[in-house]
């Protein structure tokens, strides 16, 4: 999960290693410090039994931003907890973006706002995470 635009975004070991995201179709489209947006496109397998796209992926997609954006420098720093509001539903062959937004770090804890929209800009979902830096140095 790369993108040949962004140095820094391919450069990153902790998404190198990202099966799940990757697998998913997921795309960095921006990696600054405190900032991400990733896109990912809609597959007819990602929708549930109302043919819509899955509550959970959409929070994954929400999820990465928020991880790339939380991961500023060499420390580890993973999520301490998460909420979501799912406000419109999307379908198969759609694409979700989440950008992801610091808003504050004190100490070891972050607080992030990740906004997924709808290839249309429309709001899809509202994502708060909480970050914890953790003392575990980099793994390669």
């Amino acid at each position: 999960m790369t993108d040949a635009d962004n140095p820094r975004a391919a450069a990153r070991p902790m998404m190198r290693r990202d099966r799940a995201s990757a697998a998913l179709g997921m795309v960095v489209e921006r990696d600054e410090p405190g900032f991400a947006v990733v896109s990912m496109p809609i597959r007819d397998d990602m929708t549930n039994g109302f043919a819509v796209t899955h509550g959970g992926l959409v929070f994954a997609v929400a999820d990465t931003a928020f991880a790339i954006a939380c991961n500023e420098d060499e420390s580890v720093t993973v999520a301490a907890g998460a909420d979501i509001t799912f406000l419109k539903s999307t379908r198969s062959g759609q694409t979700l973006t989440a950008q992801a937004s610091r808003r504050a770090v004190v100490g070891r804890t972050g607080l992030y706002d990740v906004t997924v929209t709808d290839e249309t800009g429309d709001v899809v979902a509202e994502f708060r995470g909480r970050s914890i830096t953790t003392r575990r140095p980099p793994t390669e």
